[in-house]
């Protein structure tokens, strides 16, 4: 009999384990709500993801994947206007004034050494710097032709004159030794200048005084390039 109750007790005990572990009417003990497994495996490496980090940048290449290359030629490029204005901005800084009659005294004075040679010297006599490229172009008299420049004396940068400052070109008359044709004696000599462009109109041109007995010249006659240091064309 003893035994019998035994066992009604030991069944009555685990009935009532039973019913208390089907109290949350799931038929398993709540032991409060379940978390992800994701969040689990964080916190247990000890890793904390932002909402930043872990929403992907957005597509710009059309593929459905992000080119980080292409983001960063974005921004590269947004920022490109800003530099390219500020290049324009120098190199366009200085307006070019051009040297010519209106700007300019010139003067032309026959050399005796080197012989038949004449030197021509501008002047800058208005109040902005101005800009004396290429070489003159002459005109002695009513002469159809115009003489030629001597490629070696071309200077590696167009020549600038502050106010008060002067340039400088020399003129080969004729030939020493008379291998020239078509000499003869010009009373009368005109400058013309040149614009930033070869054998463009630089202005107003220059007629600057002849010796009374006039100037010989063959057809020999040649220039040099503006200078703006007269010993670069001394022995010329």
């Amino acid at each position: 009999m003893r035994h019998i109750r035994l066992i009604a007790a030991t069944g009555t005990a685990v009935a009532a384990l039973a019913l208390t572990a089907c109290d949350n009417g799931t038929g398993t003990e709540d032991e409060g709500a379940a978390r992800p497994k994701a969040t689990v495996a964080a916190a247990e490496a000890g890793v904390s993801k932002s909402p930043e980090s872990s929403t992907p940048a957005q597509d710009t290449t059309g593929s459905g994947t992000t080119d980080a290359s292409a983001t960063a030629r974005t921004q590269t490029l947004s920022a490109k206007p800003a530099t390219s204005a500020t290049r324009k901005g120098q190199s366009t800084g200085r307006s070019v004034v051009l040297c010519n009659g209106t700007n300019t005294s010139v003067t032309a004075q026959p050399l005796n050494r080197p012989l038949n040679h004449m030197l021509l010297t501008v002047k800058n006599t208005g109040g902005k710097t101005c800009d004396l490229p290429y070489y003159p172009v002459l005109r002695f008299d009513q002469m159809q032709w115009v003489p030629q420049a001597d490629e070696s004396t071309q200077p590696q940068a167009v020549v600038s004159l502050a106010p008060g400052e002067s340039g400088y070109a020399s003129v080969l008359l004729s030939a020493a030794d008379g291998s020239g044709s078509g000499g003869m004696t010009a009373h009368k000599l005109t400058v013309g200048f040149q614009g930033m462009t070869p054998n463009s109109d630089g202005g107003p041109s220059a007629t600057p005084s002849l010796p009374a007995k006039g100037v010989y010249y063959d057809s020999t006659l040649k220039v040099t390039y503006w200078q703006k240091d007269l010993d670069a064309i001394s022995s010329w």
